[in-house]
């Protein structure tokens, strides 16, 4: 279910919050204070994360984070698509269809 301060929010508003985006060095800061660690620690984790996430994709398997969503790579001719499937949670967070009741 969206917020009622997201639905009363303008275009430009939505647009602008959208785009923001943060590096790598500002997520670590976040994962580190959330794991209550310093930020070595968590640039490690979050860089075995990612290569983990790149051999699973590599060897053409997809991974999917209940709650969250799942990450499918197929292959398309002599390409593949990668494609990223939100979960309920993620979905509900942006207005659309979705099962989720929990806290946003």
């Amino acid at each position: 279910m969206i917020s009622e301060k997201t639905r009363r929010m303008t275009f430009v508003e939505k647009k602008k919050m959208i785009s923001e985006r943060i590096e790598k060095k500002a997520f670590v800061q976040q994962l580190a204070k959330r794991m209550n660690a310093d930020e070595a620690v968590a640039t490690e984790w979050l860089d075995a994360t990612l290569d983990t996430l790149y051999e699973n994709f590599k060897a053409g398997r997809g991974v999917t984070f209940k709650g969250f969503g799942g990450f499918y790579v197929k292959p398309r001719g002599r390409t593949w698509a990668f494609k990223f499937n939100p979960g309920q949670k993620m979905k509900a967070l942006f207005g659309w269809s979705s099962t989720y009741k929990g806290k946003l």
